[in-house]
C-alpha cells in the first residue's frame, strides 16, 4: 500500500469522525487515537484498491437519490390498503471482481430501499427484493456498473471476459 493510499484511507475515516461527531473539535481527543486505530485495521483488513475520488463524488448524489426514490416507492407500498408487494429472494451474478468492489456493492444495495443483501458467495448476491414484478434487476446493473467506475474495474461478460 503506499503513501498515498493510506493518506486518503486516514483522511476518509477522519471525515467520518468529524461528520459523526458534528465537528465537535473536543471529540479529537478521541478522535484521534479511534482514527489511527481505524487506519491500522483498516490496512491490515482490506487491501489497497483503485478507488477513483471523483467517481464517489459523482456515487453520492447517485445513492441519495436511488435511496429518496426507493423510500418513497416502499413508504407507498406500506400504505396502499392493497399492500402491493411479491417478495423474493433473487440470485444476481455478479461481474465486479472478487474482494472490496463486490463487498461495496453488497453492502450498497442493502441500504437501498426495496432490497437487502441476503448472502455473498464468490460471483454471486443473494438479494432479497421486496417487489419481483419491479425494475429491480436494472437498478442492480445500475448500481454494479457504478461500483465498477467508483474502483475503476470493468464488468466480466457472461463468458468471463473483461
Amino acid at each position: 500500500m503506499n503513501g498515498l493510499s493510506i493518506l486518503s484511507r486516514g483522511i476518509l475515516l477522519a471525515l467520518i469522525w468529524w461528520l459523526l461527531t458534528g465537528g465537535d473539535a473536543a471529540s479529537w481527543w478521541i478522535g484521534v487515537p479511534a482514527v489511527a486505530l481505524a487506519l491500522i485495521i483498516s490496512i491490515a483488513l482490506l487491501p489497497s484498491s483503485n478507488l477513483v475520488w471523483h467517481e464517489f463524488l459523482i456515487f453520492i448524489p447517485f445513492f441519495l437519490l436511488r435511496s429518496l426514490l426507493g423510500g418513497v416507492d416502499v413508504a407507498r407500498r406500506a400504505i396502499d390498503p392493497r399492500m402491493p408487494i411479491a417478495p423474493t429472494l433473487f440470485e444476481y451474478p455478479l461481474r465486479l471482481p472478487i474482494g472490496l468492489p463486490q463487498i461495496f456493492m453488497a453492502n450498497t444495495v442493502s441500504l437501498l430501499p426495496g432490497t437487502l443483501s441476503a448472502e455473498l458467495s464468490t460471483n454471486c448476491l443473494t438479494v432479497h427484493v421486496l417487489d419481483c414484478r419491479g425494475g429491480f434487476l436494472a437498478e442492480l446493473e445500475a448500481v454494479e456498473q457504478r461500483v465498477a467506475r467508483l474502483f475503476d474495474t470493468s464488468l466480466k461478460t457472461s463468458n468471463g471476459d473483461e
